[in-house]
């Protein structure tokens, strides 16, 4: 009887240890070259700058006469491309420059692993006044927009107008957080993610801060699933989790320009009540409110959301 037992244990494990290896080899997920990846992912307009050895990817679109550029920073695991539809409608009139951020896109990680919102700050003024741009309307999304707040209270002459999109910074509480996210802040379970990654994942977690599940299509999660494989980037998401921390919140009234604030009613990430937080905060802001859009709603629906920045732009001037 122990035999068989044994026997039995000695086969049961062997299985365990091929779906171990099978469950390995499928969602096996090695870092991807920047080279491999800028086919695809950098055409025209898209082009890098060197910025102290950081080789950053940026678009610069439109007019270069426009007197004041319209400067949008994206959010935690996404990149440029989640701004296309606003600067493929704005170009023809304005001046629109993003980029990807250090850790995220195909910019890459940087050399120091800092990913704090100082660094982030310092990072987007040193490529403003790389890429000879002075006065700006700033806007951001997520993370994007808690540097662009930041960047206004850290440089107030230089931001004419604010554009916060379901912004951070708050000590906030996420009523549903992405997978991606929750496992890159626990130590245990994130060192396989550096050698593992089933696309199954990037997708639950576009589709949780979508407000409309049916908008998120396969090429959008290829493009969040491959930018993610950028050489080095999951271990800087690691690093971002390990660093976050609330912004200087409690210095928002000093925000004087005009800011407009954008939020998905939908958005489980950071939810409304945040929104009417800035709404409180800062002084001169106009709330838009989208009841069906989640936390990306600028991505989500660009059409809608564009609608209300060209409404509010010609409160800023020159």
């Amino acid at each position: 009887m122990k035999g068989r037992l044994g026997d039995f244990a000695l086969k049961a494990f062997g299985i365990l240890l091929m779906l171990a290896a099978l469950g390995f080899a499928v969602t096996k997920a090695p870092d991807r070259s920047l080279e491999s990846l800028v086919p695809r992912w950098a055409p025209p307009p898209s082009d890098f700058v060197d910025l102290d050895g950081l080789l950053v990817h940026y678009r610069d679109q439109g007019p270069s006469s426009d007197p004041l550029p319209i400067v949008l920073i994206h959010g935690t695991g996404a990149s440029l491309h989640t701004w296309e539809g606003w600067a493929e409608e704005l170009k023809s009139t304005r001046r629109v420059i993003s980029f990807d951020l250090p850790g995220f896109g195909l910019t890459g990680p940087n050399a120091e692993n800092d990913y704090s919102d100082a660094r982030y700050v310092a990072f987007v003024r040193q490529l403003l006044a790389r890429l000879g741009v002075g006065r700006v309307i700033l806007g951001g999304n997520s993370l994007g927009g808690e540097i662009a707040w930041q960047v206004a209270l850290a440089d107030p002459n230089s931001v004419a107008g604010l554009i916060l999109v379901d912004a951070a910074g708050f000590d906030f509480v996420p009523e549903s957080m992405p997978l991606g996210f929750r496992i890159a802040r626990i130590p245990v379970l994130r060192e396989p993610m550096r050698w593992m990654l089933p696309r199954r994942s990037i997708e639950d977690s576009v589709l949780d801060v979508y407000g409309d599940p049916s908008r998120v299509t396969a090429a959008l999660v290829d493009r969040y699933y491959e930018l993610t494989l950028r050489e080095g980037n999951r271990v800087a998401l690691m690093r971002r989790m390990d660093q976050l921390a609330p912004g200087p919140f409690q210095r928002l009234p000093e925000i004087k320009v005009p800011t407009l604030i954008l939020w998905g009613e939908r958005d489980r990430l950071i939810p409304l009540r945040w929104g009417r937080e800035f709404a409180k905060a800062i002084p001169n802001n106009k709330l838009v409110v989208f009841p069906k859009l989640g936390h990306v709603p600028q991505e989500e629906d660009p059409a809608a959301t564009l609608a209300a920045l060209r409404d509010w732009l010609p409160q800023v001037q020159p």
